[in-house]
């Protein structure tokens, strides 16, 4: 009986694949609206109906020949039509519900077919299994659609970040200042390309969170190796209320952030982002946001670390050869007086001693430097100084204190 079933199966085929693939024209354009439109030609409709509905038959005559249920095989040429469909469907922008829709359609009027054809031929049991077989084969074809229709969504998305990951880059390398690239980058970034911005650095920021407190600036934010940077339109002429939500992020975060002083358009993206940058190794770990104009001197000093090291040597280091103690208390009252604008009577209050206190140390300072401090103002290399150490730099082998 399987012999005749198989014999019944390839004249079915041969004769009845292009009425099928007919009918099924038809009934996707008069039952699935998305195929009416101008996304799928009818000639394109049909090619996919011919080939699928023959490949569909083809794979059943198998299934019933061998008893083994249709296996799926993203590389098996079986499925080439199906794969082909859902590649192109995806391509035409067709939601997958609705091409799958057409599949289960055409799973239909092929079953309705066999029916009329083969009762007279075969017995019950034949037509029940090849009812069986097929929807297994026309499951495991519209598994096939989805696979290749994902796959192609998934390029789409793959190379959408390899165009923003390129377009970031030129951005933050100068290339804003070519019109047609800060045209191409305000469109796909939904920014204003001449807008006054704010460039953001940070280790790592909730966008969702800080967008929200952001509201109304328009924003765009990439993630980079080193962390987040992120672009803040500016809607007025002040950058307060920007950097105020950002702080307030910063802190609820409770990580560093970098900002840039207000910068001219897209075409300044590349001088905001390295302001940001030295903004935010400015601040170090503490959370809370540094902003560039509120780091100047310590931004010169990361510009130019040969002077910062320096400025250490010649102020700092010469402290380093005493015991930690009585180093930790030098550069606390040095910090102190510094703050103070050379009062030894204000820096004796913030250090809690007595002023005389505050002279003797300063004396033991100009001792081990050869440098005289008085009540005149500190010296600004002094200043410079401590802020390079508090950083970091310099070449002085104990840690900031």
């Amino acid at each position: 009986m399987r012999a005749a079933t198989l014999d019944f199966l390839v004249s079915h085929r041969r004769e009845r694949a292009d009425v099928i693939s007919d009918r099924l024209v038809d009934t996707i354009q008069r039952d699935n609206p998305t195929y009416r439109g101008p996304q799928v030609s009818r000639s394109d409709l049909r090619h996919s109906c011919v080939t699928n509905v023959v490949r569909i038959l083809e794979l059943l005559a198998d299934a019933v020949g061998s008893g083994v249920r249709p296996h799926q095989n993203d590389q098996d040429p079986a499925y080439d039509a199906a794969r082909a469909t859902g590649t192109r469907r995806a391509e035409q922008g067709v939601p997958l519900d609705d091409v799958l829709r057409s599949f289960r359609m055409g799973g239909r009027l092929i079953w309705e077919d066999l029916i009329e054809r083969g009762e007279e031929v075969l017995d019950a049991a034949a037509l029940r299994d090849i009812g069986t077989q097929l929807w297994e084969v026309v499951d495991a074809t519209s598994a096939q659609v989805a696979t290749a229709y994902h796959a192609h969504e998934r390029s789409l998305v793959r190379a959408d970040e390899q165009q923003r990951a390129e377009l970031w880059e030129g951005l933050l390398a100068g290339r804003g200042r070519e019109p047609g690239f800060a045209r191409d980058a305000a469109l796909r970034l939904d920014l204003p390309q001449a807008a006054d911005l704010l460039v953001v650095v940070a280790p790592r920021l909730g966008v969702r969170a800080v967008d929200d407190r952001l509201s109304p600036h328009a924003t765009a934010w990439v993630r980079r190796t080193e962390g987040l940077v992120g672009l803040v339109a500016l809607r007025d002429d002040s950058a307060k209320e920007a950097n105020a939500a950002l702080d307030a992020a910063a802190r609820a975060d409770g990580v560093p952030v970098g900002v840039s002083a207000v910068v001219s358009g897209l075409a300044s993206a590349d001088d905001g982002y390295r302001q940001a940058v030295l903004a935010l190794r400015a601040q170090g770990a503490q959370p809370g946001l540094a902003v560039l104009d509120e780091r100047l001197p310590e931004a010169l000093l990361l510009s130019s670390p040969v002077t910062a090291s320096r400025l250490v040597a010649r102020w700092v280091e010469p402290l380093d050869a005493l015991p930690a103690a009585e180093q930790r208390v030098l550069v606390e009252t040095l910090t102190a007086w510094v703050a103070h604008a050379g009062s030894a009577t204000r820096t004796a209050a913030a250090v809690h001693c007595h002023r005389n206190t505050v002279v003797n140390r300063l004396r033991r300072v100009a001792d081990l430097t050869g440098v005289v401090l008085t009540d005149d103002a500190p010296p600004v290399e002094l200043d410079l100084a401590l802020r390079a150490r508090r950083m970091g730099l310099g070449s002085t082998s104990h840690p900031p204190g």
